[in-house]
């Protein structure tokens, strides 16, 4: 076991309009690993010095290792900054950092585990690398599937998902949790 520790963040906007989006996929993985907690599930709590909520767990509640899951309360495009404020507050090395995201080039709820490589366009991913200096940090993609039609990557990501999507949420979530943690080891 190591005494580094894990740095787990989920990308996402704030508020409630933003709440059931596409964009939010990496915070609905956050509130599927508090729930998976032990021996209770953890919430979030401010954490002002990072402009984040967080929630620090010790070894072994969720990960071998101290972990701290956070979500960022800017929007998605400025998520670098309070990430790497975190990274710092914590003393996280991009090694141990674990950024979720969704992704428009996966298919819908399908997971991909990659450690460093580029942004495919992300935003948030951009701020994230400009704001550490290096991209070598690890993402967990969450497939939202490319926007029907002609229709605007920057408004699809910004839209609620289908009846059909929302059903199948809890399972694309878990995906991503499991293979997250499986990841981690």
């Amino acid at each position: 076991m190591s005494d580094s520790t894990i740095l787990i963040v989920g990308l996402g906007n704030p508020g409630a309009q933003y709440a059931e989006t596409r964009h939010n996929v990496g915070v609905k993985v956050i509130e599927e690993l508090l729930d998976r907690v032990t021996p209770m599930a953890a919430t979030l709590s401010v954490h002002k010095k990072t402009n984040t909520e967080i929630a620090e767990l010790a070894a072994g509640r969720l990960t071998p290792q101290r972990t701290v899951l956070a979500r960022t309360r800017g929007f998605m495009n400025v998520s670098g900054g309070p990430v790497k404020a975190l990274a710092s507050y914590f003393d996280v090395k991009p090694r141990d950092l674990y950024v979720i995201y969704d992704e428009l080039d996966l298919d819908f709820g399908a997971v991909k585990v990659r450690g460093g490589g580029g942004d495919h366009g992300h935003n948030g991913l951009k701020s994230v690398t400009k704001s550490l200096g290096t991209s070598e940090y690890n993402r967990i993609a969450v497939g939202i599937g490319r926007p029907p039609g002609r229709q605007s990557p920057g408004d699809y990501v910004l839209k609620p998902f289908s009846k059909k999507e929302v059903a199948d949420m809890p399972f694309v979530v878990a995906d991503a949790a499991d293979g997250l943690l499986a990841a981690i080891g």
